[in-house]
């Protein structure tokens, strides 16, 4: 390894952490205007949209209009994701595998591609949300000014995950989710470098948001109360029943994208065009099922809606969100899912209430905790899915009932062997694009990773363990301190390990310090 670049990498660690600080505020302040600027966008065009598919209805003429409108909307969008396949989804794999150095992209194209395709789907009333969306914006974003400012790559990797953080947070008005999804799912480690960046651009994208859009949780409910602990037990079936129902939903993600991968022959533009169609019809037929579910969601908390509607309407738009999102149009499943998981509260709320005499005043609390387990059993990103909850709906009071849900969802899925679905999907891309080796490079980079409790190489001396040839310790951060990792020093639980390696090598060496570092 070269010494100056080496030397050039220790240095920069001195003020590190006050650059990323820095850097994730400019972060956080462009993907909050620009999250802004898509939410006003989607907002406007579907109210138009919406009014489009009332005024047509009963006239031939004017529903021919729509469906040209929404077949040429499709086509546009499909051309958008061919020539830019990395927009497809909801974006999240291609972050992750970004991250994980196994995908090159092109920030700025994705970024614009992103935010029209985006615009056009969700705003047709595609079943999509636009978090996905978001989180691949605000990345791009990190990228973008990582190049601005010429971050070395280790650095660059914390900024990404800045991005992705404040995208989430600007989208769902949920700083603390943002930062800990960044950190559980996109980032999948933690440390106080990546740490302090993400607060930033989220709190920063966060607070932007709300100057514009206002400071109401996106799910406020004013009839919230704690549910009583004598129904407690009533969480442990609707915790088996929404992890089933994510269990089924994955499964189904994938399916369909199996399904729409066997028309190889069709080009990508026809293979979008097909929800926009079908969105066409749902929206002059049952328009209560157009978009992500933000307004359903809130129609639940305050109407009676019947049983035998809310199979209906669950059934329809769980199909809807698999032929939306298999055919690569792009878009998130985060509201969608959280729409399934209100509809099966609400169902599971009412027949409690019908049988055993609940008080249908708590039957809003099953919508909430459905949402928060439905989350867990199919992203696997369990305390994300508390916090956001609790964020969206501005009620932390419901901790203790949110996570026993959560808790037995989360278990459920890991019974039928139900893998993270953004795992699952960037195996899939990563196969579809064709990862490939590559020689060593001469760029250095440094990563940190944490020591678990229980792993590997917790408790054992450094001259005891075999790292790989590729790179090399340089130092283990155990609290505010710095120790040099000579071959007699043993490595403790909660340590952090900062390990010197080619850039290319990243994905690689961080698969092989997982296995070490992780407990099994």
């Amino acid at each position: 390894m070269e010494v100056g670049n080496t030397n050039k990498l220790l240095s920069n660690r001195k003020n590190l952490r006050f650059n990323l600080i820095f850097q994730g505020v400019i972060v956080g302040l462009i993907t909050g205007l620009v999250i802004v600027l898509n939410r006003l966008a989607i907002s406007k065009f579907s109210v138009f949209f919406k009014t489009l598919y009332a005024t047509a209805k009963g006239n031939p003429l004017k529903v021919i209009g729509v469906f040209c409108i929404l077949i040429v909307m499709g086509l546009i969008t499909g051309f958008l994701a061919r020539k830019e396949p990395m927009i497809s989804g909801s974006g999240i794999p291609q972050v992750e595998g970004r991250l994980l150095r196994k995908l090159k992209m092109n920030w700025f194209t994705i970024l614009i591609y992103k935010f029209l395709g985006g615009v056009m789907g969700l705003a047709a009333g595609l079943s999509l949300g636009r978090e996905g969306p978001s989180v691949q914006m605000g990345a791009s974003i990190g990228e973008g000014v990582s190049k601005v400012f010429k971050k070395t790559p280790v650095n660059k990797e914390f900024l990404i995950t800045s991005g992705a953080s404040a995208g989430l947070a600007a989208a769902f008005n949920s700083p603390l989710s943002g930062v800990i999804f960044a950190l559980e799912e996109v980032h999948r480690s933690f440390s106080p470098m990546i740490l302090l960046p993400a607060m930033a651009a989220a709190l920063t994208s966060d607070f932007v948001t709300k100057q514009f859009l206002g400071v109401e949780p996106v799910l406020n409910s004013s009839r919230l109360i704690s549910l009583p602990l004598r129904y407690y037990w009533t969480l442990i079936i609707l915790g088996i029943l929404v992890g089933v129902s994510g269990v089924l939903f994955s499964k189904g993600i994938l399916l369909f994208q199996d399904i729409y991968g066997k028309f190889k022959n069709l080009r990508v533009e026809f293979k979008v065009a097909i929800p926009f169609i079908i969105t066409g019809v749902i929206g002059f037929l049952i328009p209560d099922l157009l978009g992500g579910g933000h307004d359903l969601i809130m129609s639940l908390f305050n109407n009676d809606m019947s049983i035998y509607t809310m199979l209906f309407y669950f059934g329809i738009k769980f199909l809807l969100v698999l032929i939306c999102f298999g055919s690569g149009v792009p878009g998130g499943i985060f509201l969608p899912l959280l729409l399934l998981g209100a509809l099966l509260g609400n169902i599971f709320g009412v027949i409690l209430s019908n049988t055993f005499g609940i008080p249908e005043i708590f039957i809003i609390n099953f919508i909430i905790l459905a949402m928060a387990g439905h989350f867990a059993s199919i992203v696997k990103s369990p305390i994300t899915g508390i916090v956001l909850i609790m964020e969206m709906t501005g009620s932390f009071e419901q901790l203790l009932s949110v996570s026993l849900v959560v808790f037995v969802s989360y278990i459920v899925s890991d019974i039928f062997k139900s893998d993270p679905i953004y795992e699952s999907l960037l195996e899939r891309l990563l196969k579809r694009v064709g990862v490939s080796k590559a020689k060593e490079s001469a760029n250095k980079t440094l990563f940190e990773i944490g020591v678990e409790v229980g792993s590997y190489v917790e408790g054992k001396l450094i001259k005891e363990l075999n790292f790989p040839e590729e790179c090399l310790l340089v130092a283990i951060k155990r609290g505010n301190e710095e120790i040099i990792p000579k071959g007699n020093v043993t490595i403790l639980g909660g340590d952090y390990l900062v390990v010197l390696v080619s850039d290319n090598k990243v994905a690689s060496m961080l698969d092989e310090f997982k296995s070490l570092t992780l407990m099994d």
